[in-house]
């Protein structure tokens, strides 16, 4: 009677751990140390839950990066992308945060040194003739002049974080085309923005590819979902005015998002 009472308690605390050992599983590793860098489409201009500490740069909870970090647990994760940024501006205020155990860094950087609000303002307000000369100058520059910039900063990422994967994303053409109700924009405007976009994603490709970077092309993501499809991912003219533009919640949930966790 006592061994049975015995072999049952035995049992009984056998049962117990292993059901411990299923309860608690294997423990959750946490995803890459990642930090976010660029300009107003990576810290999240226009897409609202903005984080009142980033001032003016506009930083959004419901921007890609902070999506990204909300849905892979990353072991760190810094946010230093902001308005306005240019290739200078990263170099020289958002790489401090790069170290050999940087896992994963995005970018976003290129349409600010090319002049995007600028050409936007003057193709939205101006004749059709300053529209196409304002983006051709932007065109020269960006074969010209801002491949040697992407290339300094490429080379500041790698040799800060030299074991991080690199994903450089781009950006979405502004206008959906053919379309043949775009109120205050004609066609030829439209389609001298969206040949400029093309260029600058062509650029950006081929300059992150050089670095051995992937490269996130979000046109196809936003195909369908540009500026007078009925379905806009983009801002068109809006107040504030710098939300103008740029990608609403929907575009950092749908059409940036998808494409960094492709290449991550």
């Amino acid at each position: 009677m006592r061994r049975t009472r015995s072999l049952s308690a035995v049992t009984a605390l056998i049962l117990t751990f292993l059901l411990a050992l299923i309860g608690t599983g294997p423990a959750q590793a946490a995803g890459p140390a990642y930090v976010a860098l660029g300009d107003s489409y990576s810290a999240g201009n226009g897409a609202g839950g903005y984080i009142s500490s980033s001032g003016d740069c506009h930083r959004s909870n419901n921007a890609y990066p902070a999506r990204w970090a909300a849905a892979h647990g990353p072991s760190s994760f810094a946010f230093p992308a902001c308005s306005g940024a240019r290739t200078t501006d990263v170099t020289t205020y958002q790489l401090g945060a790069l170290n050999a155990s940087t896992g994963l860094v995005s970018i976003t950087v290129g349409g600010n040194d090319a002049g995007f609000s600028d050409v936007m303002t003057t193709c939205v307000t101006g004749t059709e003739s300053a529209c196409l000369s304002r983006v051709n100058t932007a065109k020269s520059y960006i074969s010209n002049t801002l491949p040697g910039r992407l290339d300094t900063v490429y080379r500041a990422i790698r040799s800060r974080a030299p074991n991080a994967r690199v994903v450089v994303l781009g950006y979405p053409r502004m206008y959906i085309e053919p379309s043949w109700w775009c109120p205050g924009i004609g066609e030829t405007k439209r389609e001298a923005i969206n040949d400029a976009a093309d260029l600058l994603n062509s650029v950006i490709s081929a300059r992150a590819s050089a670095h051995g970077f992937a490269f996130g092309d979000v046109r196809t993501t936003f195909s369908g979902h540009e500026l007078c499809s009925g379905d806009d991912w983009l801002h068109d003219l809006a107040y504030p005015s710098w939300e103008s533009y740029h990608p609403t919640s929907l575009g950092h949930a749908n059409g940036y998002l998808p494409v960094l966790q492709a290449k991550d």
